[in-house]
């Protein structure tokens, strides 16, 4: 920034006052020391200009500048020492004492002071009205940051908007959700003593439901040295995760017919984001029999995997337990299983199967021949029992 002149920033009555007072004979007057500016505003960076006139006969001795009040006060500038940030903006004078300041400016009131000397301590002999100073300083660019990991649709998941570097502290933060306001607690503004630069932390609790993969979270801020409000936005598809939702089904549906072919079918629904793989098995072993279709995605921005596998209905393969295994974003799998069960074959028209299945079983029996043997046995015997009878 170009170096002040030694008239800036002084109006018309007070550039008159500094020629009176600079020309010699001006005329007798009363001593007195003036500060004409009660308050001043400078951006952070820029140059400081204080000003300080003394008036009248003044006794031998510096003015200096203080910044604060009290015991706690702080030599800012003397003729006599060495501040190198400081300097006077008309050299030599013996009227006008006004500094430009180059380091950063703090928030607090500063007082230029007229000092006698003396054989012993100076003495000061006057001081001005006093100059409080403010200093302005835009906040950064706000950032947003979410949760570690990703979150599950959840009534209230946390997320945090951070700004710094402002002055003065009063700020407004402002959070929306696809242009929406939503309601949060007042920010957090530290150091909460007084200083030149104050740092801003708010948080809010959203509402996560598997549709936010399209939705957008907005940090706004206002502060009074922004002619237009700052935002920092997040999209919600960065913290949000939907476990998928998974069905198993079969086509014919259970039980089927010895050495049909049946057809298994697993839907993973409604998961994100789409990083997901899918394997079948069969009794727990691993099958890479299954088919599976493009992924899909749906209309709230989730997305939807099918996969087939079809087999033949052996009468091994009765009760067997085909499992839908998904894992999804890194998370441990889930899953979903489907029994096959077998029908018995149908009965022929007109045959009574339980009927012929028990003649078979009796015709084939050995104690049936033996019983059949012994009865022709006794019956022959019988007959010649009575031939022999007959005879006699």
């Amino acid at each position: 920034m170009a170096l002040s002149t030694p008239v800036s920033g002084l109006t018309l009555p007070w550039l008159v006052l500094l020629l009176f007072l600079e020309i010699p004979g001006a005329g007798a007057q009363k001593f007195q020391l003036l500060q004409p500016q009660g308050a001043v505003s400078v951006s952070a960076g820029e140059t400081l200009t204080l000003t300080c006139f003394v008036t009248g006969p003044a006794p031998v001795g510096p003015v200096k500048w203080f910044k604060g009040l009290g015991k706690d006060r702080q030599l800012v500038f003397s003729d006599l020492g060495s501040f190198p940030r400081v300097t006077r903006a008309v050299s030599g004078s013996n009227t006008d004492f006004t500094t430009h300041q180059w380091q950063r400016p703090k928030e607090r009131d500063y007082r230029c002071v007229k000092v006698k000397k003396a054989s012993g301590p100076d003495e000061e002999i006057g001081s001005g009205a006093g100059t409080n100073v403010t200093v302005r300083a835009s906040p950064s660019a706000p950032s947003v940051s979410g949760p570690p990991s990703g979150a599950e649709p959840d009534p209230s998941v946390t997320f945090t908007c951070t700004s710094g570097g402002f002055s003065p502290r009063d700020i407004t933060v402002t959070w929306l959700k696809n242009g929406a306001k939503l309601p949060a607690p007042e920010p957090r503004i530290l150091p909460e003593h007084e200083s030149v630069s104050y740092n801003m932390s708010s948080t809010v609790g959203v509402s996560l439901t598997p549709g936010d993969a399209h939705s957008q979270l907005t940090c706004q801020i206002k502060h009074s040295t922004l002619l237009a409000p700052l935002h920092g936005t997040y999209n919600l598809s960065d913290a949000l995760r939907v476990p998928p939702r998974l069905r198993v089904g079969t086509d014919p549906a259970a039980p089927v017919t010895l050495n049909e072919s049946v057809t298994f079918t697993c839907h993973a629904e409604g998961f994100y984001p789409k990083d997901a793989s899918l394997t079948w098995l069969e009794n727990g072993n691993e099958t890479h029999l299954g088919k599976s279709s493009p992924l899909a995605e749906n209309p709230d921005g989730t997305y939807t995997l099918q996969s087939s596998l079809e087999v033949k209905a052996t009468e091994q393969r009765n009760r067997s337990m085909f499992t839908c295994r998904v894992v999804h974003d890194s998370q441990p799998p889930v899953s979903a299983s489907e029994m096959l069960r077998i029908s018995q074959p149908p009965p022929e028209p007109g045959k009574d199967d339980t009927l012929s299945d028990a003649g078979q079983s009796l015709f084939s029996s050995p104690a049936l021949w033996i019983g059949l043997f012994l009865e022709k046995v006794l019956t022959a015997a019988f007959l010649l029992f009575l031939f022999l009878r007959s005879k006699e």
